[in-house]
């Protein structure tokens, strides 16, 4: 008997749909990274992107525990000798929502172009409306 592994072109990609109001961002974004891989499913291979498409909306409204709004500091640096700049959570909640959420799900793939393939199926909103209608996406169950 041998091994099946899922070959690209076999797979079907289903479109989930994810309220982030009132979720915690670490266990939200373990549970998008799983679906994006396709760990939900039976037919999952390490090397192959078998992974669904995952809709986040209400990104503003995701919450953290613990002291990690002031604490919790996002790095950028320019390139430039002395171009490094941080900012707090806070204040990246309130500037861009929407990366917060895609940095910590991108932690949590791997870093190559399997990696790069499945970031690219997560569609983030700050706010409750996306234009992903005509695809019908199924709420996917969260835990709180």
């Amino acid at each position: 008997m041998k091994t099946w592994n899922a070959k690209p072109g076999e797979l079907d990609r289903r479109w989930y749909l994810v309220d982030a109001e009132g979720q915690t961002l670490g266990r939200l974004a373990t549970q998008i990274a799983d679906t994006l891989r396709g760990k939900r499913k039976p037919e999952y291979t390490p090397h192959v992107d078998t992974g669904d498409f995952v809709v986040v909306i209400n990104a503003e409204k995701v919450g953290v525990t613990g002291k990690k709004l002031d604490d919790k500091m996002y790095y950028r640096h320019s390139g430039y000798p002395g171009g490094l700049r941080s900012r707090p959570l806070r204040e990246e909640l309130r500037r861009r929502p929407t990366e917060v959420l895609r940095k910590a799900v991108k932690g949590m793939l791997p870093r190559n172009r399997l990696g790069r393939a499945q970031i690219r199926k997560l569609k983030i909103y700050a706010g409750p409306e996306h234009p992903h209608e005509a695809q019908a996406p199924q709420p996917l169950e969260v835990g709180r």
